[in-house]
């Protein structure tokens, strides 16, 4: 006998069929209505909020440029002046100093690492010192648990030959 009838199930499948739809349909909103309604909006309150670009990128406009842009701050001239050369040497001396960097954090993480793993050495050694005594003292105990029986049997042997009855077997 079924614990559950089928004619008492809480839904039907097309409830259900008609519940999933609806929460696609909602996702589906969620997902693509925002952009959307952006769309149809158009791009008003941008164009509203920002004044209208007048960009003249003719090359008369290009070439009338000033070729002394920046002349006036003595960090921009001062980059100006140097050549390839100089350039070249401060990015590699840049780059050797990251490296540097870099190469010392190395050395500190190597140091932890190994400090660590020196730590957790040690504590496997003691742990296995630990087994290894576990291990012999049971080891012991078992020799003489073993020995302990043969006494036991070798007793009750004798008491049995001298007329003892064990109240305790069942025959």
């Amino acid at each position: 006998m079924m614990a559950h009838p089928s004619d008492h199930r809480l839904c039907s499948p097309g409830l259900l069929r008609l519940v999933l739809v609806l929460v696609g349909v909602v996702l589906v909103g969620f997902v693509v209505g925002p952009p959307f309604l952006w769309l149809l909006k158009g791009n008003s309150s941008v164009e509203a909020s920002c004044p209208p670009c007048s960009c003249d990128c003719s090359s008369e406009t290009i070439l009338s440029m000033p070729l002394d842009c920046g002349k006036d701050d003595p960090e921009m001239s001062e980059e100006m002046e140097k050549d390839i050369i100089t350039l070249l040497s401060e990015e590699l001396s840049l780059q050797k100093n990251v490296s540097n960097d870099n190469l010392e954090h190395t050395k500190v993480l190597i140091k932890d690492a190994r400090q660590t793993s020196s730590h957790y050495q040690k504590e496997a050694e003691k742990c296995n010192t630990g087994v290894e005594t576990c291990e012999e003292a049971r080891e012991k105990a078992e020799a003489a648990l073993i020995e302990e029986r043969k006494q036991t049997e070798e007793w009750k042997k004798r008491a049995l030959e001298h007329g003892w009855k064990d109240e305790r077997e069942v025959y």
